[in-house]
């Protein structure tokens, strides 16, 4: 006779993830159960919990798929090192999972905003997008996170029952906040968590990225409070290092010192809390709970404005962005007299929402490699 043991295949059955929400998330944390749900209802899975689901879809995109070949600040510079959207949107991740876990709130729905982040970029970076703005200022501008909530509930196309990603509401909620036009309620725990650990890696990375560029030297760097702070404990710890590995230290200790005092500041805040009676598992609601100090803040600002002087504006940096905005330009323009050249999906919702908001869709939804290729076609070079 053959008995089936508790360890056999037939007798596994997945952990709820209601009960590992009940165990391990803090009165603060927005509970999967209690999801507002989505815009098109659909059966509950088996075994993912609702954003376990939503990152998932994320993760399968064809517009996450594209940050790989997207830039992340550093327009028409060849080479493996420096980051692209791809990349900058894994670091997030992985920064805001860390977070996530100091602070007991929910990782599934956190690391689901995370990766999403940065969809609605179009190609060449802020400078794609600044172009789109301009060319769009008639029809109401263009941003990218804006532009991220058009793929999440309209653009992508992955599903027959649907037009859009279909995502719980508390993920579009977080899009929305992240607009900063005032519309979108006050952001959960997990929505600032997000915000944050983007903040430290744009900040952190984008510094090392612009060594590695030649575009500013660690020297320079290290007149920044920041940074020296970073380097002090370095040198406390590991002694004198030089070139290459004391650049990769400080880098390292960067967004160490940072993540740990933002975890810090932040518990206390929310220990402060003046929670309801029983955890209602909606989720706290309450601007600027996870920040920095007022000197933490004080120091990154000042990075914040070394990098925009140094590196985003610098001539180098624009002497590139220049002609890639103007190629970008000329093939939004190149297709709004020639709508008919859209693939059918964007003609066909171009009724709905105009010519020029259907092209700039389109281009949005290009790396930066395609859009080089399809102006080669389309005029030449």
């Amino acid at each position: 006779m053959t008995t089936t043991s508790e360890s056999s295949p037939a007798a596994f059955e997945p952990l709820d993830w209601r009960a590992r929400e009940a165990a391990v998330l803090a009165p603060w944390a927005m509970r999967a159960a209690d999801t507002a749900g989505r815009m098109h209802p659909e059966p509950p899975h088996p075994f993912r919990s609702p954003y376990q689901r939503d990152r998932d879809r994320i993760v399968h995109s064809a517009a996450f798929r594209r940050l790989a070949h997207k830039t992340q600040v550093f327009t028409g510079y060849h080479g493996d090192y420096h980051r692209s959207r791809l990349t900058h949107t894994l670091e997030v991740t992985n920064i805001a999972r860390t977070l996530a876990r100091a602070l007991a709130v929910n990782e599934d729905l956190v690391e689901t905003l995370a990766l999403a982040h940065d969809i609605g970029h179009p190609p060449l970076g802020h400078a794609g997008e600044d172009t789109l703005a301009e060319l769009l200022r008639a029809e109401g501008g263009f941003n990218h996170n804006g532009q991220a909530l058009r793929i999440m509930t309209l653009l992508e196309i992955r599903y027959p029952e649907f037009p859009g990603l279909n995502l719980s509401r508390e993920v579009l909620d977080a899009q929305a906040t992240r607009k900063k036009d005032g519309t979108a309620p006050a952001p959960l725990i997990e929505t600032q968590v997000v915000d944050a650990a983007d903040s430290i890696a744009y900040d952190t990375h984008d510094a090392d990225d612009a060594i590695e560029l030649g575009l500013v030297s660690l020297e320079e760097l290290l007149e920044l409070p920041l940074v020296a702070e970073a380097a002090a404990r370095v040198r406390d710890r590991l002694g004198p290092l030089a070139g290459s590995d004391l650049r990769r230290a400080i880098i390292h200790e960067l967004v160490d010192v940072q993540v740990a005092e933002l975890i810090r500041t932040s518990l206390a805040r929310l220990r402060g809390l003046s929670l309801p009676a029983a955890a209602d598992g909606h989720g706290w609601r309450e601007r600027g709970i996870v920040a920095h100090t007022p000197e933490v803040a004080a120091a990154k600002r000042e990075l914040e404005r070394f990098l925009f002087a140094r590196v985003y504006r610098s001539e180098r940096v624009l002497a590139i962005r220049g002609p890639a905005q103007q190629r970008l330009a000329e093939l939004f323009a190149w297709y709004v007299t020639h709508p008919d050249m859209l693939p059918p999906r964007f003609r066909e919702r171009a009724a709905a929402w105009g010519v020029p908001r259907s092209v700039a869709d389109y281009i949005a939804g290009m790396t930066d490699r395609f859009l080089e290729v399809d102006h080669a076609r389309r005029l030449g070079g």
